[in-house]
């Protein structure tokens, strides 16, 4: 086989796993939770083995899509901290871009968040084995953007992990809990949360050269 002809099966086979992705979000808009790898493949128009020899079990499937939605997650909180505004304004920027996410797609949140206990199950799969690394990840692509924006002196680089991935644990809590109670409006959450953190980001200076935050 040439180079020309694996070029084309890879990207034939990059379109089908886009196209299976798609239809695995279109049956967890629906179900939430409660989606299953045979609603998924009924929807995609295959049979469940073929679905398993692209994603290999639910769990391949799932961390899929939990890249896919964080990946777009990721780059619309780095629009909101790169915003030209001041450092509250986008702090209020980023909270209300997490929060707004999860509450314009709450199935797709329980899905990623909250699996059906019968799923949790379904081919050994277990939530917290996949969703603890997409809140570390998030955490620590947090934690790249205030190291790279703030001074924080000596051990800045370990306070900004620190940092990154207590606002990400903050967001996901205190969004989880808004979310399924609705106790408040989501912009009195977002100047809330603000107001918690904002002590000693106030104080922290921008550092010399870089892009600021």
């Amino acid at each position: 086989m040439n180079t020309t002809q694996r070029t084309d099966q890879q990207r034939s086979a990059d379109r089908r796993r886009r196209e299976l992705l798609e239809a695995a979000d279109r049956v967890v808009l629906r179900d939430g939770p409660q989606a299953s790898m045979n609603a998924i493949a009924a929807e995609a128009g295959i049979t469940k083995p073929i679905l398993y020899r692209h994603f290999g079990d639910k769990g391949g499937l799932y961390a899929a899509l939990a890249k896919r939605h964080t990946d777009a997650l990721l780059d619309s909180l780095r629009a909101a901290l790169d915003a030209p505004a001041d450092r509250r304004e986008r702090v209020e920027a980023t909270l209300d871009t997490y929060l707004s996410a999860i509450e314009a797609r709450p199935q797709v949140y329980r899905f990623l968040m909250h699996p059906a206990e019968e799923s949790q199950s379904d081919q050994g799969f277990d939530v917290g084995k996949h969703s603890a690394p997409l809140l570390r990840r998030m955490g620590e692509e947090l934690a790249q953007v205030i190291g790279e924006r703030l001074d924080l002196g000596p051990g800045g680089r370990q306070l900004a992990r620190v940092w990154g991935h207590g606002i990400v644990g903050m967001m996901h809590a205190a969004g989880d809990w808004w979310l399924g109670e609705r106790p408040c409006s989501r912009a009195e959450l977002v100047r809330s949360l603000a107001d918690l953190l904002w002590g000693r980001l106030a104080a922290a200076g921008d550092k010399v050269g870089g892009p600021g935050f």
